[in-house]
């Protein structure tokens, strides 16, 4: 059975900032096989290909005169079981949340810190998504994704990824756009430990007294927290966080904390601090206010969202606007998180 191609199709649902967009081509994918198969058709030769998984970090500028491969492949499971851990597999079209749940289910600790990230657990791997003291890369093993240009699968475990912060190989010129991630194997400790560095969810875990937290417990609170800080992109679209935390060396946080004591700040392991950006733009002023049809939210700075009939050049006009007020106050220039397209 041939895979349908669809032509013309619009993006506005398909993107969490509900940007309007339309695709010239348009294709759901729900098996390597499938697009192995459009590979060797000839199909992906003529123009442009975009793959997308669940539109949670993408900024539509406007129409994509581009083939798009909406990647659906499903499934979860355990792949094996080592001495000291468990080996966890899942399709790259998985809810990234829903798929974080079911291993909590089985048992399974490790991306509890990571819950409730919107997108798919294809997307993951990309972005190096992480939060509250866990990344992706902390509990990787490997990944599997088809070559476009010679309709391959390659596997790719955590060093061929080139993991940096919030950065992967997948990024990259050369490798961004050339691999299609399939399917992504995580490795889960059991000698699990909590991690509970971040004030939020220590503060969490003492006020519901949990004194020997369960990754549930962990889960829960991740949940309870964010659900608290960020709103839900199906009642108010946006993105996530729009910005990366920016990181500095040690004197210029030294230089920058003298004329801000209070300035939120995260110690790195290479000498470097990791500054907050939610902060940085909240003294910026920007916290809840809006430009046009977008605004940054009211209760976390961070989050860029759309209050109704935004555009991507509403987006970026913005987005230029917060960049430019934190870099005039502070001297530092914030990198945005979500691609452009």
């Amino acid at each position: 059975m041939l895979l349908p191609i669809f032509e013309d199709i619009p993006l506005a649902d398909l993107n969490t900032l509900r940007l309007p967009a339309r695709a010239e081509r348009y294709a759901e994918i729900h098996s390597p096989e499938q697009l192995i198969k459009l590979i060797e058709r000839g199909d992906l030769a003529t123009q442009r290909v975009f793959i997308l998984g669940g539109g949670s970090n993408i900024v539509l500028k406007g129409d994509l005169n581009a083939f798009v491969l909406h990647m659906r492949i499903p499934g979860h499971m355990l792949a094996t079981e080592l001495d000291d851990a468990w080996i966890v597999r899942a399709g790259a079209g998985e809810n990234w949340h829903e798929f974080v749940r079911w291993t909590l289910d089985q048992g399974w600790g490790g991306l509890e810190n990571l819950s409730l990230i919107p997108g798919t657990v294809g997307a993951a791997p990309i972005q190096n998504i992480g939060a509250y003291g866990v990344e992706l890369a902390d509990r990787f093993f490997a990944l599997e994704a088809v070559d476009l240009r010679s309709g391959r699968i390659i596997s790719f475990d955590k060093d061929a990824c080139q993991f940096a912060y919030r950065d992967s190989l997948f990024k990259q010129q050369g490798a961004a756009g050339r691999f299609v991630i399939t399917a992504v194997s995580f490795r889960l400790p059991k000698d699990w430990q909590p991690v509970t560095s971040y004030a939020d969810v220590a503060s969490y875990l003492e006020q519901n007294g949990i004194d020997a937290p369960t990754p549930r417990d962990i889960s829960d609170a991740v949940i309870a927290i964010r659900s608290r800080k960020l709103p839900d992109p199906a009642k108010l679209p946006n993105a996530g966080s729009f910005f990366k935390n920016p990181v500095v060396t040690q004197a210029q946080f030294d230089a920058l904390v003298r004329d801000w004591p209070q300035l939120a700040n995260n110690p790195q392991p290479d000498g470097t601090v990791k500054l907050s950006a939610g902060w940085l733009i909240e003294r910026a002023g920007w916290k809840g206010r809006n430009l046009g049809p977008v605004g940054m939210y009211e209760k976390q700075a961070l989050v860029l969202v759309n209050h109704g009939d935004g555009k991507g050049e509403d987006v970026l006009r913005l987005a230029a606007e917060v960049t430019a007020a934190v870099e005039g106050m502070f001297g530092v220039r914030l990198e945005q998180e979500p691609v452009l397209v």
